[in-house]
């Protein structure tokens, strides 16, 4: 439940310690999502696996993600949030733990999903909190800085795999144990230290006066017949189908078509998130000065759609590093924290984690298509190049529709 019915008032450097628990809890979400992709051939060749069924194994995790996130932020708006996030995060220890002992793909498809459930208490609820704790004006940049969790997140679970299976010959379960016990230690410590509703110290008096102003319920409805956040959940779509299948299905492709191996497809792999934090830094610091989405938008999508095009048309080794680091600069993890503050500033009162879950469910809805539909396109075409084409082509869709249907100012229905 709440802390107190109108909020907690906190200390003017409290948010800096949400942002650094949230940093973290993204670096365990998406390690223990990543953990599986460098070694997809070795849990392929131990259950007989196709492409298709690997990229499934993947899908089920983000389906159940997805399909958590609306009742996540619903849940959390009015039970609380970071009991929802706590809860979710020991869950997602015990079901990574068991993902790693499973002895049949069934077993494993299973304990992936319930991992999935337990991911999708995170996003709405996570970005709630730390919307009501950032400053104004540093939000861009704080939620930046968190973002770069998935970065690290990404690359970590990418190295520690690869070095564990690839390199030392160890059985693939050994990275999915190894991440089980930080996750559920992070979970305890969330609820300990994070507080439920807060006050910053700049905000006290509108605090006062907002909570004395009747709240009027929020249907779903009209967060989805806002023109601000449906474009930015149509964008948000494309650029997380576009990242997950380069997320699931760079590492497979280096090996199998470019020729890497060993623990080499990890750190190359790892160029694209590494790249993504200076990125999202730099781009979230103009966002907040500016103050306007649109302009970033249309300087980071045309040169990430491009990238993902060269990633499969590329063969010269060193062009397509620098290919990633161009992605990574101008990719997903550089646009979601713009994207998350131009929701912040059009999401209804009251239904802030809500609008986040809902952005948030559409987007990784790209997450659950990504990884089959590449794999699928793999098996039946002989290569996995034309699943990057696509994602590029999705870019430019959803570029195009943002470009018709947003407006940098706040607009209702």
């Amino acid at each position: 439940m709440n802390d107190t019915a109108k909020g907690v008032k906190v200390s003017k450097n409290y948010w800096m310690k949400v942002v650094l628990l949230f940093f973290i809890g993204w670096i365990l979400i998406y390690a223990t999502r990543t953990i599986f992709n460098p070694i997809m051939g070795v849990v392929g060749e131990e259950f007989g696996l196709s492409n298709t069924q690997l990229g499934l194994a993947n899908s089920v995790f983000f389906l159940t993600y997805a399909i958590l996130q609306i009742p996540s932020g619903m849940i959390g708006d009015k039970i609380g949030r970071k009991i929802v996030i706590a809860v979710g995060f020991i869950a997602l220890a015990a079901m990574t733990y068991f993902s790693g002992i499973a002895t049949t793909f069934v077993m494993f498809l299973v304990f992936r999903a319930l991992a999935g459930v337990s991911q999708g208490a995170y996003y709405g609820p996570q970005y709630a909190l730390s919307t009501e704790a950032i400053p104004d004006s540093k939000r861009t940049l704080g939620n930046a800085i968190i973002n770069s969790g998935m970065a690290f997140g990404t690359s970590g679970g990418y190295l520690l795999s690869s070095k564990l299976v690839l390199d030392n010959g160890e059985h693939w379960s050994l990275p999915f144990t190894v991440m089980a016990i930080p996750t559920v230690i992070i979970g305890i410590i969330f609820y300990v230290m994070l507080k439920e509703k807060v006050i910053r110290p700049e905000d006290a008096d509108k605090a006062e006066e907002a909570s004395n102003e009747p709240q009027s319920k929020v249907s779903l409805g009209q967060i989805f017949k806002n023109r601000n956040l449906l474009a930015a959940f149509i964008l948000c779509f494309v650029s997380i189908y576009a990242n997950f299948v380069i997320i699931t299905w760079l590492p497979e492709f280096l090996i199998s078509e470019r020729g890497f191996a060993g623990s080499s497809v990890g750190f190359i792999s790892s160029l694209v998130p590494w790249a993504s934090i200076p990125g999202a830094l730099i781009f979230a610091r103009v966002n907040d000065k500016i103050g306007k989405a649109k302009p970033l938008v249309y300087t980071l999508v045309p040169i990430a759609l491009l990238s993902v095009f060269a990633i499969a048309f590329v063969t010269n080794r060193p062009l397509l590093l620098t290919v990633l680091v161009i992605y990574g600069l101008t990719g997903k993890l550089a646009l979601d924290p713009i994207l998350i503050t131009f929701v912040t500033k059009n999401a209804p009162r009251g239904a802030l984690g809500t609008s986040l879950s809902a952005y948030n469910f559409i987007g990784m809805s790209g997450s659950i298509l990504a990884p089959y539909i590449t794999g699928a396109l793999s098996d039946s075409l002989g290569s996995m190049q034309i699943g990057f084409y696509l994602a590029s082509v999705l870019l430019v869709v959803g570029l195009v529709i943002f470009s018709a249907m947003a407006k940098d100012k706040p607009v209702n229905g």
